[in-house]
């Protein structure tokens, strides 16, 4: 058996980063790869959130019909108990389910969604799992041990640290603990790669995907690093100091990449994507404390003692912010400052919120409010455009959605949490999230040296189902990009559809073998969140 198609994650990766990057030289094996190929701007679902836009890229369908929408969800549309999303959630097939049930071999390793393990036909080593129960997170069982065995590894390095996750969307302000702070994630890139050449040496997949998450990271966190144009210039000695490190993670990824792209050899599809792009940002939009001005929102007695910790988002107090609303008087709320949604408090039983038969006019009235809001320093509108649920997340899935998602001008951050002002400044600015991310393609029957238009994200899953010769379930809302294969390739390999495709293979497989220790990494990753003590 060989490696056939592998797909190369890039988490939050921007050809606006790469590309000041290739023209200085900094990553030449990458410069290589995109002239042996083909290139293009990928636009990502709504929200472009790393959680719901890579279950989005594996299942080639939209959060409407996949099931995640954040990193955190509604237990039920009547329940407003927040809790952390998991594998559980998917609720559509994804490519590793249906290349492993076409007795395909499959890796996936860093990936969300991933937990509890989907028992596949191969490997899984999951993201966004905290490192004392990596072990039991890992399929199969006692893979995590043979892995202990490579040089260098450590586990600790290799899982999800939630601390440091708050540090990258909440910014950091001691100038000792970027470089550190880097340099981790330049060694966990390297930990993801000795992983990825050990059981592609040892037990090759038809399919293996990897997941690179530190280009996100460090972007979030070191953007006036890496795009000092958009930020002051950069003066003092430290700070030239750490984007100088920050470059070095680039070139540490540039000879990584070359090495996977030397491994998988010209007769491999090799499929490059991120989940969404990066650009700045440096206003930050209260949005509860907005609610609460406008008299949608009122806080219990508890919020204005309650210590946030110096956060200026919300992103551990997910939980713990929803004791401080007094729900007997409030109609609409953000439940998370990472999807840029409002819920809206319908009654249920007689129970506090607005009548269910008051909802649409309720709901056009708030969007006319937010609609409304001006930036009264730099007098444009604060909020540039209202999804309804309707509107992005259609589907079976759909009811557990925000009712409005916001896209905020300039990609302002939004904070959940009690303030006196409704908008504020970052004291630096950062790196946010940016609806187009990057795609780039190449192996047998691909375009060589050429750059195509926009593709959506959605297009990623099917172009993998075909590149491994299977067929591509039709109700998958992607496509086949055509336009990236030369035409004879096409002609020689039609592209075949099937019948709809129900997630009834290793998503209920993993629901079936939920097992205690499979429930502690959930509770284990709510501790560290500050859902439970």
């Amino acid at each position: 058996m060989s490696l056939r198609t592998l797909i190369i994650g890039l988490d939050g990766a921007t050809f606006t980063v790469l590309d000041e990057l290739l023209e200085k030289g900094m990553m030449p094996r990458l410069a290589s790869f995109f002239a042996r190929g083909v290139r293009a701007p990928l636009r990502t679902i709504v929200p472009a959130l790393t959680p719901p836009a890579w279950t989005s890229l594996m299942t080639g369908r939209t959060p409407g019909h996949h099931g995640v929408f954040d990193f955190f969800r509604m237990e039920s549309p009547e329940d407003r108990h927040i809790r952390f999303f998991t594998s559980l959630d998917v609720k559509s097939e994804t490519i590793f389910g249906l290349a492993s049930a076409a007795g395909l071999r499959v890796t996936a390793m860093n990936y969300p969604s991933m937990f509890p393990p989907p028992r596949l036909n191969g490997y899984v080593v999951p993201g966004w799992v905290p490192w004392r129960q990596l072990r039991l997170a890992c399929w199969p069982e006692g893979l995590m041990d043979s892995l202990k065995t490579l040089p260098g590894f450590n586990q600790r390095e290799l899982a999800m640290d939630f601390k440091l996750e708050e540090k990258t969307i909440e910014g950091c302000d001691d100038p000792e603990q970027f470089a550190p702070w880097i340099g981790l994630h330049t060694r966990r890139e390297r930990n993801w790669f000795e992983i990825f050449r050990h059981l592609t040496k040892e037990d090759p997949s038809d399919l293996t995907a990897v997941l690179f998450d530190g280009v996100d990271k460090l972007q979030h966190l070191c953007w006036r690093f890496l795009r000092p144009q958009d930020a002051r210039p950069l003066e003092s000695e430290w700070e030239l100091k750490i984007r100088e490190i920050c470059l070095d993670y680039f070139r540490n990824l540039d000879e990584i990449l070359g090495e996977m792209f030397e491994i998988a050899g010209p007769e491999t599809t090799i499929v490059m994507a991120s989940d969404h792009g990066f650009t700045s940002t440096r206003r930050v939009l209260h949005l509860n404390a907005w609610l609460a001005e406008k008299g949608y929102l009122a806080w219990a007695d508890a919020a204005a003692e309650w210590d946030t910790q110096g956060a200026l988002l919300g992103v551990s107090q997910v939980a713990r912010h929803t004791w401080m609303i007094d729900w007997s008087k409030t109609t609409a709320f953000a439940a998370t400052p990472t999807s840029n949604g409002i819920y809206i408090n319908v009654s249920r039983d007689g129970g506090p919120g607005i009548p269910e038969s008051e909802y649409p006019a309720f709901r056009e009235r708030l969007i006319a409010d937010l609609s409304n809001f001006i930036d009264p320093e730099l007098g444009i509108p604060v909020v540039t455009r209202v999804w309804t649920r309707e509107d992005v997340f259609y589907g079976p899935c759909g009811a557990v959605a925000p009712d409005l998602t916001l896209e905020l001008q300039g990609t302002a951050s939004v904070s959940i949490l009690p303030s006196p002002v409704t908008l504020s400044w970052r004291p630096e600015t950062a790196g946010y999230h940016h609806p187009v991310g990057i795609f780039a393609a190449a192996g047998p029957g691909i375009k060589h040296g050429e750059k195509v238009g926009e593709l959506s994200i959605l297009d990623v899953a099917p172009l993998v189902l075909y590149s491994l010769g299977l067929q591509v379930p039709e109700d998958m809302q992607g496509k086949v990009p055509r336009e990236i294969f030369q035409p004879e390739a096409i002609a020689a390999r039609p592209i075949i559809k099937t019948a709809a495709v129900a997630a009834s293979g290793s998503t209920e497989t993993a629901t079936a073998v939920l097992s205690s220790e499979d429930e502690e990494v959930i509770l284990e990753s709510l501790r560290d969140l500050g859902y439970i003590e």
